[in-house]
């Protein structure tokens, strides 16, 4: 987990407290200095197993110690801490384009061998385009490739599309260890979008950007998925 560990150690000095955390079906907030967002994640095989920790007491933490959960093998844990880290991340708006991560993937891997971690709903249209396209996600639909798949077939591929929620199951740097040389984007609301990350093989981030934390934690709070929620922009940022 050095990649995450090295994360939240630059956001030393960025510091704030705590106000709002929101866990809602498919998203959890938590409001610092902004309002950062991660998927929600949770234990599917024992739900009830365990709980997250000083539950009730999280909002008397600063962001800075929120953000450590992201290192929990617990995955609410790590879904609590990832959107801390993304509280804290000053967005800088004129790295950003107004692009989504389906167009800079077409973009990119027209005519090319891609492959995507994660089941994203724009991969029927990548499939149109790509030479070869291999999807790899934990529960896999049909013509999907099981995670284990991926050390044999990402290192032929040109162009890479990885969730960032391997942040939060802490796979990430483990495909970038795959992915080495090629064209790779980190897609999602829980992607960190810093240039930060830019040092460690990957050359887009494409995420999500809160510009109204009060809708925003009006649809979460409702059950809102990833195209329902508002109150948020999606936007991309390009390694220079």
């Amino acid at each position: 987990m050095k990649i995450l560990t090295e994360l939240i150690e630059s956001l030393r000095g960025k510091d704030h407290p705590v106000r709002e955390i929101l866990t809602g079906a498919y998203w959890t907030a938590v409001v610092s200095r902004g309002c950062g967002l991660a998927s929600t994640f949770r234990d599917e095989g024992h739900p009830h197993k365990k709980g997250v920790r000083e539950v009730g007491r999280l909002t008397k933490k600063s962001a800075l110690e929120l953000a450590q959960y992201a290192l929990s093998d617990y995955p609410m844990e790590a879904s609590i801490g990832m959107a801390a880290i993304n509280s804290l991340i000053e967005i800088d708006d004129r790295a950003c384009v107004e692009k989504n991560a389906a167009e800079i993937l077409l973009e990119k891997g027209e005519g090319k061998d891609m492959a995507v971690v994660g089941h994203f709903p724009f991969i029927p249209r990548l499939r149109e385009r790509a030479r070869n396209l291999w999807v790899f996600e934990q529960r896999p639909r049909e013509g999907d490739l099981r995670p284990e798949d991926a050390s044999r077939i990402l290192p032929r591929c040109e162009v890479i599309g990885i969730t960032g929620t391997s942040f939060i199951n802490h796979t990430l740097e483990e495909l970038l260890r795959w992915s080495q040389g090629k064209f790779v984007l980190l897609i999602g609301p829980t992607t960190p979008m810093t240039p930060f990350l830019f040092d460690y093989g990957i050359h887009g981030l494409s995420g999500t950007v809160v510009v109204d934390p009060r809708e925003a934690f009006r649809f979460i709070s409702q059950g809102a998925t990833y195209q329902e929620i508002r109150g948020v922009r999606r936007v991309t940022m390009l390694k220079k």
